[in-house]
């Protein structure tokens, strides 16, 4: 009765938040796609400075002048998602989780949104900052510690968390137009993650997405 009675409230609460309730053990069900294997690139392709990735011991790690890792595989393009990455920043690291972005040669992403990845970098953006959008000033999680950052978009709504607590729900306004430098404009588009610059090591895993309608 207990089990039911729980179900009962989670999928209130999903009808309210217009979003599903992932709960915990969920990653493996139905609609869960593993966007990284844990042992290669294949699937995904870096811009300039490729030598700033690598993969040590099933985790990529990124640490060298800036470069972006594209997903290019199968699976994309991605308009409505919940995405979710495991991520460990070592102290004054910076790099970010881009979405509806699209690949390119050289240069910080100029499609898309970036979802802030940073704990105690000199930039006062922290860790799940919509960044230059909704900025978050005050650090959600710790270096040296793993720590999972969700991005989920439906529609015109983006909602991102950090350790499934919610740190931006930003809607973006209907007659928003693209910027001219960074579009920071919903449309569709795969995911990048940053290596920002030669002093920053950050490390991500477990990199696991599902689309939504």
């Amino acid at each position: 009765m207990k089990t039911q009675w729980v179900a009962a409230v989670l999928s209130v609460a999903a009808l309210v938040s217009g979003f599903p309730v992932v709960q915990a053990g969920e990653d493996e069900g139905e609609g869960w796609i593993q966007l990284w294997d844990g042992k290669t690139f294949n699937g995904w392709k870096a811009s300039e400075n490729r030598d700033s990735w690598k993969i040590e011991d099933g985790v990529i790690v990124c640490h060298g002048p800036r470069s972006h890792l594209f997903y290019v595989g199968k699976h994309a393009p991605f308009r409505n998602f919940e995405l979710r990455v495991d991520v460990k920043t070592t102290p004054g690291s910076n790099s970010g989780i881009y979405f509806h972005t699209r690949y390119q040669d050289e240069g910080w992403p100029k499609y898309g949104y970036e979802a802030q990845v940073n704990n105690s970098h000199r930039d006062p953006k922290r860790t799940g900052s919509l960044y230059g959008v909704v900025n978050v000033f005050k650090a959600p999680a710790a270096d040296n510690e793993w720590f999972t950052e969700t991005i989920i978009v439906r529609g015109r709504r983006i909602i991102i968390k950090v350790n499934d607590k919610v740190v931006v729900d930003y809607t973006e306004p209907a007659d928003k137009k693209p910027g001219k430098d960074f579009t920071r404009k919903l449309d569709e588009g795969t995911f990048a993650l940053q290596a920002h610059d030669p002093k920053s090591v950050v490390y991500y895993k477990n990199i696991r997405v599902r689309k939504l309608k």
